[in-house]
């Protein structure tokens, strides 16, 4: 075989044959294997707070009514993130199957992207409660989330519910 310009690298096979690999061929592999890695690490997961695992999840539904009864429940459940504090990633809201809830992270021991977490699914394990969040405390939110003056100014009531204080999150 010629070579002409072209450097060919040489592989022996367990056989004892060969191929011949040009410069284009590896870089359509380097191409391939680069594309292969990024791909995996664009799947990784995030963890903030307590090193906490992505087992024994309870679903939402199971244990609210039990927070209801009892005033808080610690347990581990997950939601789609619908956005972060965009000050310092303080807080979260997460869609779970039925409600929104707002997640707090203990004492303000660790935060989460403020952007880009939008729209992944989180894991939060810590203190489910019932919770009277002020007419204060919601404008406060509503400024951190970037809202609008007039969106700040409608919020004239304060909201009961359920609200999560977590110790630990994953973010997938």
């Amino acid at each position: 075989m010629r070579v002409e310009n072209i450097t060919q690298i040489r592989y022996f096979l367990d056989s004892g044959s060969s191929i011949y690999l040009t410069k284009k061929k590896m870089k359509k592999i380097n191409s391939l294997l680069f594309l292969i890695l990024v791909s995996i690490a664009c799947n990784s997961v995030s963890f903030y707070g307590k090193k906490i695992d992505e087992l024994e999840v309870c679903s939402y539904e199971s244990v609210m009514n039990e927070a209801f009864t009892n005033g808080s429940i610690y347990t581990k459940i997950s939601g789609k993130i619908l956005e972060t504090c965009q000050k310092k990633g303080c807080w979260m809201s997460m869609e779970t199957n039925t409600d929104t809830l707002l997640v707090r992270f203990r004492n303000y021991d660790f935060f989460v992207p403020t952007n880009g977490a939008e729209g992944k699914t989180a894991i939060v394990e810590g203190n489910l409660f019932v919770d009277t969040i002020s007419v204060g405390l919601l404008r406060h939110y509503a400024e951190d989330a970037g809202k609008s003056k007039q969106a700040i100014e409608k919020i004239t009531e304060p909201k009961l519910g359920l609200s999560f204080t977590a110790d630990g999150v994953i973010i997938q």
